[in-house]
């Protein structure tokens, strides 16, 4: 498949009754909202059309409007959201009751929401892990000598955010999947249900389906992101049409001097084994 560069949302929304969008690198930057991807969500939705927003977060969906709040983000631009928080905590009650906790305070919702009990490693069943302790000022390797400790009681790493990273701003910090990718190459058992897993998507698919009416079929949804590994492979691994968003932290290797270039684009999802059907620097 070819990638298609194209100008706006709105020359493709007659194709589809559904977008799946991620939020964070495509409606905000962790800071600040992006105007125009919001203008470009609410004008799909005026349509008659909905917008689901599926995101890595761990934190579980209803605490995410008050967050986007903060950046003036309302649900007038969505009308429903679904995280790997969400996944996440019908997966982990499945291991057991007893858990070792590796996540910072912020993510206290999450883990409370799950409703086991925290407990030291030789008395776990599982760990759990949300992300770094210290997001802004730790490095994923930070923890290499503790996963290692970790790893040898070789108990079922359950990660709730599979982002590897995200930018905060103009800062790029490490997210949960850093630490799995250490953890899992120390030789442990990683368990995801994120994007670009299928557990995320199937709630995603069930909101749809209730928000529509009806079950979509494939080619009516549109899945929006700027994450390689879980934005494009999830929609890969779906089957659904993809607009991959690439003014993120791979911008760079897409752009030559007049921005976004088609050639360089394919090239770089093709290097990764993906496909795209359309690509934009930023939402609009």
């Amino acid at each position: 498949m070819q990638i298609k560069l194209i100008d706006t949302l709105a020359q493709i929304s007659n194709q589809y009754d559904a977008v799946f969008c991620d939020i964070w690198g495509v409606i905000h930057n962790g800071r600040a909202q992006f105007s125009n991807a919001i203008i470009a969500l609410k004008a799909f939705r005026e349509q008659g059309k909905k917008v689901i927003l599926i995101s890595n977060s761990p934190r579980p969906s209803p605490h995410i409007p008050p967050q986007l709040e903060t950046m003036d983000i309302d649900n007038s631009c969505y009308d429903a959201i679904v995280t790997s928080g969400d996944a996440t905590i019908m997966t982990a009650r499945e291991y057991g009751q007893f858990a070792y906790r590796l996540g910072p305070p912020k993510d206290d919702i999450f883990f409370n929401a799950i409703g086991v009990n925290y407990v030291d490693i030789d008395k776990a069943q599982y760990i759990i892990c949300t992300g770094p302790r210290d997001d802004l000022n730790e490095s994923a390797e930070s923890y290499r000598d503790e996963l290692s400790g970790l790893a040898k009681h070789n108990l079922p790493f359950i990660c709730a955010n599979p982002d590897k990273m995200v930018q905060h701003g103009d800062k790029i910090i490490p997210c949960g999947g850093a630490l799995a990718d250490i953890y899992e190459e120390l030789g442990g058992k990683v368990v995801m249900a994120g994007k670009p897993y299928s557990p995320i998507y199937e709630m995603v698919l069930k909101e749809a389906t209730k928000l529509l009416g009806h079950s979509p079929d494939n080619s009516k949804i549109l899945c929006i992101g700027d994450g390689l590994k879980t934005d494009v492979l999830g929609a890969n691994n779906q089957n659904y049409d993809c607009l991959f968003i690439a003014d993120g932290i791979h911008a760079n290797d897409m752009k030559d001097e007049n921005g976004l270039n088609a050639t360089k684009t394919q090239a770089f999802l093709e290097n990764a084994g993906l496909q795209a059907k359309y690509g934009m620097e930023f939402l609009k």
